[in-house]
């Protein structure tokens, strides 16, 4: 795998700046559908990798009924996914949520929402839907909330003065109805990812959550995502030069629907990170989404191959 400094990489869908063949994924094993339900959020943090805001709707809302229908796509695909994962923006902006989350949860999927726990969630109606879907459906729902660190002051650094306090009075309340918590942090704020998850720890005994900050899947630490930091292209020989395989690669698991502004209906893309680069954009359907990934982004290096990082549980 060379890095030649090369202001041609990630140019060409299928050759690198060097003329090697770019590597692929396959979708191998899907395992989550992802749902973006808007831009649209309540805060706008420092290095969102969406840019999601209270005035970005790039990335419409999305329905009850788009829901349904891809749920019904993937029973006839028969892709075997375990996982329904909402994500935005601030899923909670979106008022058709709480049904969305139900009919998943209702088909027997494991549901996985991130958020931010502040006051879209906080609202008496999503509180009560919220409430309804836990005592109904129990563990099989879980609410990641992002903590970029476990102290005020560098959270509230990225996501500004006070944030951090109202997400964890959001925590406190899922807390008390019994709900699943996660939590996503960033590991490039922290001085060591030892250092972050001891940190993690000493804050969640401090309320008695039963998060483990010691479990990835639990307390998920994300690299930055900067599209313009120089990364190595990802070859097909990289796969046997890193001991890696193709199949760990968030691509080869999961899909992401999307609805842009302006357009008539949704579009399935590969991956979650990437819902405006035009060459991940797979179709309207999820027979389209089949085909296979060109890992032709900085964020296809860095984030998944190199980091080895995935948004799902």
């Amino acid at each position: 795998m060379k890095d030649l400094q090369l202001p041609e990489k990630f140019q060409d869908p299928h050759i690198t700046a060097t003329g090697e063949v770019r590597a692929t994924v396959p979708l191998s094993h899907p395992e989550t559908l992802w749902f973006n339900t808007g831009t649209l959020c309540n805060i706008k943090c420092a290095n969102c990798y969406i840019e999601s805001s209270p005035t970005n709707d790039a990335l419409v809302y999305l329905s009850t009924d788009d829901v349904i229908s891809y749920l019904n796509q993937l029973e006839t695909r028969r892709w075997g996914v375990r996982e329904i994962g909402f994500t935005g923006g601030e899923p909670f902006m979106n008022p058709d949520i709480i049904d969305m989350m139900r009919a998943s949860l209702s088909r027997g999927y494991h549901v996985l929402v991130l958020t931010n726990a502040m006051s879209p969630m906080m609202r008496p109606r999503m509180q009560r839907g919220i409430a309804a879907l836990v005592a109904e459906f129990g563990d099989k729902l879980t609410l990641r909330i992002s903590l970029d660190h476990h102290s005020a002051a560098q959270h509230d650094m990225e996501r500004g003065i006070g944030s951090f306090d109202k997400s964890l009075a959001g925590m406190v309340w899922l807390a008390s109805i019994g709900a699943r918590m996660a939590v996503a942090g960033r590991i490039e704020m922290a001085a060591s990812e030892a250092e972050a998850r001891s940190g993690y720890a000493a804050l969640f005994a401090a309320h008695d959550w039963d998060i483990n900050a010691f479990d990835p899947a639990a307390t998920f630490l994300f690299p930055e995502m900067d599209a313009s930091a120089d990364v190595p292209e990802i070859t097909t020989s990289c796969w046997s030069i890193l001991n890696e395989n193709p199949v760990t690669v968030m691509c080869a698991s999961s899909r992401m629907i999307i609805k842009r502004k302006g357009a008539t209906t949704p579009a399935v893309v590969s991956c979650t990170l990437l819902p405006y680069a035009p060459d991940f954009e797979m179709g309207q359907t999820l027979a389209e989404a089949e085909r296979d990934v060109w890992l032709n982004h900085p964020h296809c290096a860095k984030f998944c191959v190199l980091g080895g990082a995935s948004c799902s549980a």
